[in-house]
Parts: C-alpha cells; structure tokens; sequence
C-alpha cells in the first residue's frame, strides 16, 4: 500500500526531470527577415515599400508566427514510459530595433554611393560566408581602387555587426552564425543578373 501510495510523487519527480523546452532556430522566420533586410539595402531606386504588419503600434514589425505553449490541459500521466517530451517553441526573428536599423541604414547609402557600381561592373562579389571582396581590381580605375577597398572593409565589419546584432536582439546570441548563413545565401539569391557570387569556392555570375 505504502508503494503505491508512493507513486504520485514518484511520477511528479519523473515528469519534473522529463519534460524540457527545446527552443529551436525558425529558419523560416530568419529567412524572411534576411530578406526584408537585403532587399531594402541593395534595391535601386524602383525599391519595393515592405509595409510592416497591421496592428502593431508603431512598436517593433514581428516576422513570421508566434508559436504559444499551452499545458494547462495537458495530462503529464500520458508521458509515463516514454522517457522525455519535447515542446517546440519559436520565437519570432526582430530586425526592427535601433542597433540594426541604424547598421541597415549605413549599408543602404554606402551601397548606392559606391558599391553598386562595384558590382555591376564585376569588381566585387558577394562571398559564400555573408561578406563582399573585390574580385576584380582591374575592372576598377588605380585612382579608386583605395576608396573602393575602403567601402568594402566598413561594409564587412558592418555585416558581421548585423548577423550578431539580429542574434543578440532575438535573445539567441548562439545563434549568429546560423543567422550568417541565412544571410549569406539571401545576399546571393537577392543579386541582379550579371552581379558575381562564390559557390563552391568557384565565381560565378547571375
């Protein structure tokens, strides 16, 4: 009797060790954020307005779903044997803070000042890990090859701050080098027709 008894708070301690919150990274909503970002910075003047979404004060634009876990009519006596469960949380992905805006902003001008022509003209490239390089220094004449250089070594520090920035202000700071990533592929799938790209190791153009 006693045993049996016992069982209650045995169960309780078993669930309590069990159960854990498995936050994961909502490739998803980074992807769409990315995008958000890498179009407004590298659009011409036909830019495309990305209105935020309705209803939301005039606080920060949220992308993709918020995802809410709801146990209050969950039956812990369902994971009895099964040795843990897993619930799957989302957060959305903010790029709508001062930080990052002001980092967006920088990129714009910066881009439409001086490394558009960059990459129309073949010099600069997009490469495979989220940053610019000049892959050609003779499409650009010698007396604007140091501006050039220039412009590309503020834009890359700026774009490492953005991918830590978006991870930081998301509450994830592990998450940086996947944000990275998402980035990197956005900024070749975001890329004008005749603009250079690495994949593989190897150049290639749009």
């Amino acid at each position: 009797m006693k045993y049996w008894m016992g069982m209650p708070v045995a169960g309780a301690l078993l669930l309590s060790a069990c159960v854990t919150i498995n936050v994961y990274f909502p490739a998803a909503e980074a992807k769409e954020a990315a995008k958000e970002f890498v179009e407004k910075v590298i659009n011409d003047a036909d830019k495309v307005q990305i209105q935020p979404p309705p209803g939301n004060g005039g606080g920060m634009a949220m992308l993709g779903r918020r995802i809410e876990l709801d146990l209050s009519g969950f039956d812990p006596w369902v994971l009895v044997g099964v040795g843990s469960a897993q619930a799957q949380s989302a957060p959305d992905i903010s790029i709508k803070t001062p930080a990052i805006q002001a980092i967006q902003s920088r990129m714009e001008s910066r881009f439409n000042g001086s490394l558009r022509a960059g990459f129309e003209s073949g010099a600069l490239g997009f490469t495979s890990d989220g940053l610019i390089t000049v892959r050609d220094a003779s499409s650009v004449e010698l007396k604007d090859r140091v501006a050039l250089n220039s412009a590309v070594a503020d834009d890359n520090r700026d774009r490492k701050a953005v991918y830590r920035e978006v991870a930081v202000a998301n509450g994830h700071p592990e998450w940086e080098e996947q944000i990275r990533g998402v980035f990197a592929k956005q900024w070749i799938a975001s890329a004008r027709a005749g603009w250079w790209y690495q994949a593989g190791g190897a150049w290639k153009q749009k």
